[in-house]
């Protein structure tokens, strides 16, 4: 089954809102055993999304799209699809009764072009959409299916979870398709790098007989390893890891917080941390993870000295002799938040993320990191590239896994 996704509006074209819409579909797609042949973002623009459609059509034997509908949009796609489909607009009862079930709920008046929304093109078949009133349509044509989903994406992911994915098994008889994925996260070794060494291993070696994507991530690399023979995959990742061992950081479709949980929770050990230049990201990663608060235990964002010194026990001698920006001074802010909290380990930054700020052998993106295991503990200068925000994210992961790695992995997954 080759896939086209097509996201629709002008808010995308000018960078003002994000697509999450096609890497969700795609994902989807990808697990159901289909394969995604092309996407594009399209303009609020009669002439622009019917050219897409056609295009889309002509490549896939499936085409998703996401936006146009709506009041706003005074439904310029659905009239795009009569032109496309062929077809006039009727009033659909159905939709109509649901609109004003979802309005009267919520004690709202509905206004004409709320109504509007249940004129729908006479050659569709309309599916629900159980939260929202944008109804989604189901197109056919030359065996080629095409189906339109609203944009917004708590609407989209529900409908295309639970009424076009179970229509879509039932269509392109893909009930029985199951590809098996596994997913390894690496540090400190390229992706050419990677490559190159898996290249060099004999044809019949399980790394070589299974589908490799590399998924780039913000300071570190993430795989996906896919095959339909579960045992052939589990041959793979294995020998990937005791390849590529001094690299691996966890294992799983989970982000770096969430195996330093998983660590630390195998570990009965708790956690905090302490932030100057990350300005509470390390705390704020950690807590997007439902039910982290059984091992961490809270944050100190220390940007002044005087905090440092009042919250983190941080001696003014050592602010003195070696600056705020110095591994010192991590260290005393990594073992005074730890104490302070009370935990087992912890993690504290002291850097400059930019665009100001430098001094003297201290560039922008200089960042100097601790961390505190029962045992003691460590720290490091780092020079990390790009702008604010990305020397902020790529300093907190580095401290995630700067405490990943000094418990051992085999909560992740590794032995």
């Amino acid at each position: 089954m080759d896939v086209a996704i097509i996201a629709i509006g002008d808010e995308l074209l000018l960078g003002s809102v994000t697509d999450t819409n096609t890497p969700f579909i795609a994902a989807t797609i990808d697990r159901l055993g289909g394969r995604v042949v092309y996407s594009c973002h399209v303009a609020d623009d009669p002439s622009e999304i019917y050219s897409a459609i056609g295009l889309a059509m002509s490549k896939a034997d499936l085409v998703l799209t996401t936006g146009g509908l709506g009041p706003t949009k005074d439904d310029i796609t659905k009239e795009v699809m009569c032109r496309y489909f062929g077809g006039r607009m009727r009033h659909d009862d159905a939709v109509a009764r649901h609109i004003e079930d979802i309005f009267r709920r919520k004690g709202l008046p509905m206004n004409d072009l709320t109504a509007s929304q249940a004129m729908v093109p006479d050659c569709c078949t309309v599916v629900e959409n159980a939260v929202g009133t944008a109804p989604v349509m189901w197109f056919e044509r030359d065996g080629k299916v095409l189906v339109s989903m609203p944009g917004v994406p708590r609407e989209m992911r529900y409908v295309f979870d639970h009424e076009v994915v179970p229509r879509l098994r039932g269509y392109y008889d893909i009930s029985s398709v199951e590809l098996h994925h596994r997913f390894i996260s690496t540090e400190g070794i390229s992706e050419s790098d990677v490559n190159t060494r898996i290249e060099a291993f004999e044809v019949s070696s399980p790394l070589r007989s299974v589908h490799i994507a590399y998924l780039p991530q913000t300071g570190y690399l993430k795989l996906r390893m896919d095959a339909e023979d579960a045992v052939l995959l589990s041959e793979a990742e294995s020998l990937f890891c005791k390849e590529f061992e001094e690299y691996v950081i966890f294992k799983g479709d989970i982000t770096p917080a969430e195996a330093l949980l998983n660590r630390l929770r195998e570990a009965g050990l708790t956690v905090s941390s302490a932030e100057s230049c990350t300005g509470g990201n390390i705390a704020h990663q950690l807590t997007l993870i439902a039910g982290c608060s059984d091992v961490y235990q809270g944050s100190v964002v220390s940007y002044s000295n005087e905090v440092k010194m009042h919250l983190l026990g941080v001696n003014a001698s050592t602010l003195d002799s070696y600056g705020a920006v110095s591994v010192e001074v991590a260290r005393e802010m990594a073992e005074g938040v730890a104490l302070a909290v009370g935990t087992d380990c912890s993690m504290a930054t002291s850097g400059i993320a930019g665009p100001g700020g430098a001094t003297p052998g201290k560039p922008v993106g200089t960042v100097c990191i601790a961390v505190k295991f029962p045992s003691g503990t460590v720290s490091d200068v780092y020079h990390f590239t790009g702008g604010r925000s990305e020397v902020i994210s790529r300093a907190t992961v580095k401290a995630i896994t700067l405490l990943i790695r000094g418990l051992g992995c085999r909560a992740t997954g590794l032995s």
